[in-house]
């Protein structure tokens, strides 16, 4: 009888360790299930989700939404899709993780929202998703889309095709995006303030503002942004070149984060710009009230008028952007040291 029972609990032993083994093994696995009809494609890992690319026809851009750390709380802020408590709600257009510009050829695809006047959208572009391409799951996973940036009688000005490529290793999420824009007509990204690559950070990850401050977009609309005085406010700046708070915006590198507590955790969100790229090494339009973003296009304003770039593509011409997104928590934030280790990882690539 003993000898049965020893057996059996070796048996149970065994299975224990083949479930966890399992689990184990599933943490890094990656899945993205497509949902046509909700024209949104959610991205899990280790079974919770990380993000979903969302793409309905009724809002002006394409755009990842929402981005939860590994510890399961969101970094990105809720307004104006899910508002969340303490969400200011400044910048409409602000959301999630998306990638536009200003001025193309005159129209503005960044600042284009619900919030812009039926008379004044003829002014402002769109981008369209005209086809899913490509899904994957694994431990490497993956989107493909195609796109059109349009005017709002969807003539196309630029075709873009974009790789979103998403990993896991211990306790740091990655998404890297390769874009590929190609000319439909002559196009000229006039130097201007507002693009690139943008991500709008949760109310917890933004700087502390002492002073309410208005912001004039190029179209002379003013958004007013309020000072932030609750203590969950816990965000700082901190680029390559070892430019910190607000002293990071305007600046170049190849690589800024942005990082404080969330959920007991801190959270570091770092953004790595590849030489390969237009503009290369990026301005970081980075503000304190929660914008994070890489604009390699914009030049005048953040040199005070040393450079200026008017970046432009002929017909059929095409330009390639790539970028390298690291969400990570834990007891501390990334050292520059692991930073420094992704960025070559990222620009080891070709």
């Amino acid at each position: 009888m003993k000898k049965y029972c020893l057996l059996f609990l070796l048996f149970l032993g065994m299975i224990s360790e083949n479930s966890a083994q399992k689990k184990s093994k599933n943490l890094n696995q990656i899945d993205v299930v497509n949902y046509p009809s909700s024209q949104k494609i959610d991205i899990s890992i280790g079974g919770k989700l990380f993000t979903s690319f969302c793409y309905p026809d009724s809002l002006e851009k394409p755009f990842l939404y929402p981005i939860y750390a590994a510890n399961d709380k969101a970094i990105t802020r809720g307004f104006p899709w899910n508002p969340q408590p303490n969400d200011p709600t400044d910048h409409p257009h602000h959301i999630g993780l998306w990638f536009n510009y200003e001025s193309v050829n005159g129209l503005d695809f960044w600042n284009n929202s619900y919030a812009i006047e039926a008379d004044k959208k003829k002014n402002y572009g769109w981008i369209r998703t005209q086809k899913i391409l490509r899904t994957k799951s694994g431990k490497q996973a993956g989107v493909t889309y195609a796109a059109n940036w349009t005017n709002q009688q969807k003539k196309v000005l630029l075709e873009e095709i974009t790789d979103l490529n998403f990993s896991s290793i211990g306790s740091d999420r990655i998404i890297e995006r390769i874009t590929k824009l190609t000319a439909m007509e002559d196009i000229s990204f006039n130097d201007v303030k507002d693009g690139m690559l943008g991500l709008r950070v949760a109310h917890e990850l933004e700087l502390p503002i002492a002073v309410s401050k208005k912001y004039t977009d190029a179209s002379g609309i003013v958004t007013y942004v309020k000072a932030n005085k609750d203590s969950t406010v816990t965000g700082n700046y901190l680029t390559s070149e070892g430019k910190q708070g607000d002293a990071a915006w305007g600046t170049r590198g190849n690589w800024c984060m942005l990082y404080g507590k969330l959920g007991g955790d801190s959270v570091s969100i770092v953004m790595i710009d590849h030489p390969q790229n237009p503009g290369y090494p990026t301005y970081w339009h980075a503000r304190n009230y929660g914008l994070f973003a890489a604009n390699p296009l914009g030049q005048k304003i953040f040199s005070n008028g040393k450079t200026v770039l008017n970046f432009k593509l002929q017909k059929g011409e095409f330009a390639v952007f790539r970028y390298k997104i690291v969400i990570s928590s834990g007891k501390n934030r990334l050292t520059n040291s692991a930073i420094e280790k992704l960025a070559q990882d990222f620009t080891a690539v070709k």
